[in-house]
């Protein structure tokens, strides 16, 4: 099959497309051909590699998978050839796309039980969009963080994938939605997914402008997965028993700390890893019912995986990217 390859850590040159061995079904995998496999920042740190993280290389990064199924190992049970699947990409032997070989390639193995049917509404492409992004929120927001309709939510880096997703998901549970991004059209475009309010980090310190939005009481909650050095303004930015939540660190994983607003105003700080079957389950469905609208998706053939990458690095767009192998493509056109 055809792969985008990870040959060794470091620079998109060293993502090759390629040939590479069709993966071999065991006795409960379902095979899968895939139709598209959507972008993440965690796809960067695989192949840009971290600290005290080993990936085996060659590899495959990619864990938002959406396509069909052609084959069935011996005892897979539960579904059919052509069926139409998402994938939960956090399985027995580790995150596809992280530990396990993962979904930019033609084809990939999955067990029967982390499949989830793809809504008859939907694409491939949107069905790649959501379990990441929509499984990472729920989890976020309602599984650890029992945010509640009335609170006011801050969202920090809320022009990608995960935020946008966190600010329809928040503002559809009856929360006020304070949304940060770096130029005037990504805010916009925020204020259009829902956003009651939206801040340009680039012009505006956010904490200030978050505390004078709240009446200076402070927000309830603030979703941070950036790290780095919007982590202390986060915490500055929350009120009294107010939650800071996070399930990464796409600006730095060892930022500056002060703990005295942490026990002076009894603050709770929320880690999120991953995300149920259920989690992707209800994002796939409220967006089918159209509880909310995808964000704009930009697609890029599999063999510009690399110019995928340097755009999700140099941070110049909105929404979610999907990688769609090329000979899907091709056989569209």
């Amino acid at each position: 099959m055809k792969a985008a390859v990870i040959e060794r850590q470091g620079g998109i040159e060293n993502i090759v497309y390629r040939e590479f061995p069709d993966p071999e079904l065991r006795p409960n995998d379902v095979r899968i051909k895939v139709h598209a496999a959507g972008l993440n920042h965690f796809d960067i740190f695989v192949r840009r590699g971290m600290p005290g993280w080993p990936v085996p290389m060659p590899f495959i990064s990619g864990g938002d998978i959406a396509g069909e199924i052609v084959e069935l190992g011996p005892e897979a049970k539960g579904w059919s050839v052509g069926q139409r699947v998402i994938v939960h990409p956090e399985q027995p032997d580790g995150m596809m796309g992280e530990v396990i070989n993962g979904g930019f390639c033609e084809y990939c193995r999955v067990p029967d039980d982390y499949l989830i049917a793809l809504d008859d509404r939907l694409s491939h492409v949107e069905g790649a969009s959501i379990p990441v992004n929509y499984g990472t929120t729920y989890r976020m927001l309602v599984t650890n963080g029992n945010v509640q309709a009335g609170d006011l939510v801050l969202v920090l880096g809320a022009s990608g994938g995960v935020g946008t997703a966190t600010v329809q998901v928040a503002k559809a549970m009856g929360c006020t939605v304070i949304a940060c991004a770096g130029t005037d059209e990504k805010c916009a475009r925020l204020k259009e997914l829902g956003a009651d309010h939206t801040i340009n980090y680039a012009t505006q310190d956010f904490s200030r402008e978050a505390w004078r939005i709240s009446g200076k009481k402070g927000v309830d909650v603030c979703v941070n997965f950036t790290g780095g050095d919007t982590w202390v303004p986060s915490i500055k930015a929350l009120t009294h028993h107010g939650k800071l939540l996070t399930c990464g660190a796409t600006a730095g994983f060892d930022p500056k700390e002060d703990i005295r607003y942490i026990w002076q105003r009894e603050l709770r700080i929320i880690g999120s890893n991953s995300y149920s079957l259920e989690d992707i389950r209800q994002g796939m469905v409220d967006v089918a019912e159209g509880r909310f609208a995808l964000p704009e998706i930009k697609t890029f053939p599999l063999s510009k995986l690399g110019e995928a990458e340097a755009l999700m690095e140099s941070r110049d767009f909105f929404g979610k990217i999907v990688l769609v192998p090329d000979a899907i493509l091709e056989g569209a056109s």
